[in-house]
């Protein structure tokens, strides 16, 4: 214990790590404040805010998921995960048009997309090694470019060089996709209805684990000598009491909080991804794409082979965006054809941002709260317009411009953290 606590690192002055605090999450401290505030104005209840932000956090957490791996390889935010999506939304197109739903539909169609997704994601990790340090504006402008090819697929060869008879997908002059198409009595929900749990009985279950979970890294912390982290567990002990104990009570009562429904499977597939994640960054190749995204030429010093490592993880992301979007659409119910993906890789990355991440530095945690944060401020911001200026529409614009607006604010405070860091030098 002595040698433990001999070989720590001097802490920083209570004053400067509060504005450390500060100046790292300011952005999430700054959406966290708006968006308190919109559900104060907004006047929602707490079961109708609840019923919204669950359906939207089962819906879209795994795409930004997606995200985490190019940024750990140094490769920024990866806005080519939209291939990955068109991938996904194919083979759901195809499986719709051959009248398979269920299960076994989103297996058909995660088996149909998998190779395809891998493939693009060959190709984009080839681009991008090839446009090393200008990744996101690449990957960005790939997007556009695979854009135009999808909608040439399905807007000008299905019904002419690939052949669809399908009066519903297809246009009246047999050539082309309509411009929306409907999953109802196919994979509307398949995923999601395979099991719901009430909200609070979801909360007890997620509370007993977070006790276990804290407990036994207390206890864990405390037998290694890594006492600084201490402080974490003991919160999170305290926070899932708290938890528990809420739940446990609204369980009980008659509260209209009991009538929101969690899909159990889709929030087990995505606590899966967490995990997945989590012991990947552990693995070989988690480490060497460490090293690749803190210093490539140490990376190539130390015999790491660069391009292959970025590459595949480039080729991961893709392949979690293409499954991504096939949980994203079958909670959808709906979709458009030809624009359901194409701000898949814009809202992934605003969220990620918004959590706390940047483009060099992005974990699990910064995925799952920016998820919670980017759609509280979506469900709100209407409502609270038409409460504060009487028009609805006010709400509309300015969730509109949010995205583009937290990686703009993002990507210049990461530019100005490196100014300093280069002065402090």
């Amino acid at each position: 214990m002595e040698k433990s606590l001999h070989n720590r690192v001097p802490r920083k002055p209570s004053k400067e790590r509060l504005k450390s605090f500060f100046v790292n999450n300011l952005v999430t401290i700054l959406f966290l404040v708006l968006c308190l505030v919109g559900l104060r104005l907004s006047g929602l209840s707490l079961a109708f805010y609840l019923n919204d932000i669950v359906s939207r956090v089962a819906r879209n957490t795994f795409l930004v998921l997606a995200l985490l791996i190019p940024v750990l390889a140094g490769m920024g935010l990866n806005f080519a995960i939209v291939l990955g999506a068109m991938a996904g939304q194919s083979a759901i197109i195809f499986v719709t048009h051959w009248g398979i739903g269920g299960m076994g539909g989103i297996l058909l169609s995660v088996a149909i997309c998998s190779p395809l997704a891998l493939f693009l994601g060959y190709l984009t990790g080839r681009l991008l090694d090839k446009a090393r340090g200008k990744e996101m504006i690449t990957s960005l402008i790939l997007g556009y470019f695979a854009n135009g090819v999808y909608q040439l697929f399905f807007l000008i060869l299905v019904g002419t060089v690939i052949p669809m008879n399908n009066e519903v997908l297809v246009l009246s002059s047999g050539v082309g996709l309509r411009s929306s198409i409907d999953l109802s009595g196919g994979l509307r929900y398949a995923i999601d209805d395979v099991m719901r749990l009430s909200f609070p009985l979801f909360a007890l279950y997620c509370a007993i684990g977070m006790l276990v979970l804290g407990t036994y890294l207390l206890i864990k912390a405390r037998r290694t000598g890594k006492l600084e982290r201490e402080k974490h567990y003991i919160v999170l002990l305290v926070v899932s009491l708290a938890l528990f104990v809420w739940s446990l009570i609204t369980s009980l009562s008659l509260s209209a909080v009991n009538m929101v429904r969690v899909p159990l499977l889709t929030m087990a597939i995505i606590a899966a991804l967490c995990a997945f994640t989590h012991f990947f960054f552990k693995t070989k190749m988690g480490q060497d794409l460490k090293t690749v995204g803190q210093d490539p030429h140490i990376a190539e010093v130390s015999g790491i082979n660069v391009s292959k490592r970025k590459i595949q993880a480039i080729m991961i992301s893709t392949l979690l965006a293409a499954w991504g979007q096939i949980i994203f659409l079958q909670n959808l119910g709906a979709f458009s054809t030809y624009g359901s993906h194409e701000q898949v890789g814009m809202f992934a990355a605003a969220a990620i941002l918004i959590g706390g991440a940047s483009v060099s530095k992005a974990t699990i945690s910064h995925a799952l709260l920016g998820t919670i944060l980017f759609h509280t401020l979506f469900i709100v911001s209407p409502l609270a317009g038409r409460n504060l200026f009487g028009d609805a529409q006010i709400g509309e614009y300015f969730r509109s411009f949010v995205a583009y607006g937290v990686i703009a604010v993002a990507l210049g405070l990461h530019a100005w953290k490196k100014l300093m860091q280069g002065r402090k030098k």
